[in-house]
């Protein structure tokens, strides 16, 4: 079982009621209705990660710019190691690979789920 942290709970559902629109996109069209069940906005520990398949063990980012700069990089590689140090895949996409290559961030995804 991962650790979860109740507190963050309000957040999360306030992040899937105000979600990006290339988080909506790679939900709705994609995620939603997967064989494989995935959640939105999942805590684990003291994170909140964009989508989670706890079948294949599997966090899947959105970024946005704020990603690439400054702070928040380091700040995703701490995330990045505590979430694989749980044994989780950590996959991150940018926004714009979502809107401009969203056939082959799916193909990507599936490719993974389809080798677990």
């Amino acid at each position: 079982m991962l650790p979860y942290n109740r507190k963050l709970k309000p957040r999360a559902q306030e992040l899937r009621k105000n979600a990006t629109p290339q988080e909506n996109k790679l939900w709705y069209e994609f995620l939603r209705k997967h064989p494989c069940p995935f959640a939105r906005q999942k805590t684990i520990e003291n994170y909140i990660v964009d989508f989670y398949c706890h079948s294949k063990k599997l966090v899947i980012e959105v970024d946005g710019s704020q990603h690439y700069a400054g702070d928040g990089i380091e700040y995703d590689q701490v995330r990045t190691n505590l979430l694989e140090g749980l044994g989780l895949r950590v996959m991150r996409f940018t926004n714009a690979e979502v809107i401009d290559s969203f056939g082959e961030v799916c193909a990507e995804i599936q490719a993974y789920i389809d080798s677990r």
